[in-house]
């Protein structure tokens, strides 16, 4: 279950994956509100803001200011890896992107301005043919 640490392998494998959806991130008191499935939790001293769907957080009257599109690299990456993080980001700031950066046990995530979600991945994807 070790995730890759080799920099040159992670950004030549990394197959960025666009999930359905748009995504907004929320602070909320009190814990997760009924209705929302979080994709993202984190808790800061401030409080607790949740990742969740567009639709959900809607429904259940949650503040947001971002809309995002989630983008899911599709590559094992180690926790201690070094680098991933500050080459996707680099290469999305290059392009003029924001990247939120959320990393899981298995994969790496990026939210993404939703408007430029397409164009988010093909930047992605071109870094990984490069990295090949």
């Amino acid at each position: 279950m070790t995730g890759e640490r080799d920099l040159q392998k992670l950004l030549s494998g990394m197959r960025p994956e666009l999930n359905p959806g748009r995504y907004v991130f929320s602070p909320v008191e009190g814990g997760v509100p009924s209705g929302i499935t979080p994709v993202v939790t984190v808790a800061e001293q401030e409080g607790l803001t949740l990742v969740a769907r567009l639709d959900e957080a809607d429904a259940a009257g949650l503040a947001y200011d971002y809309v995002a599109a989630w983008i899911t690299l599709r590559v094992h990456s180690a926790l201690e890896a070094v680098g991933l993080t500050a080459a996707v980001a680099r290469e999305l700031a290059d392009a003029g992107l924001s990247c939120n950066v959320v990393a899981g046990f298995h994969h790496d995530h990026l939210f993404v301005p939703y408007e430029h979600a397409h164009q988010a991945v093909a930047v992605l994807e071109s870094l990984a043919r490069r990295s090949g």
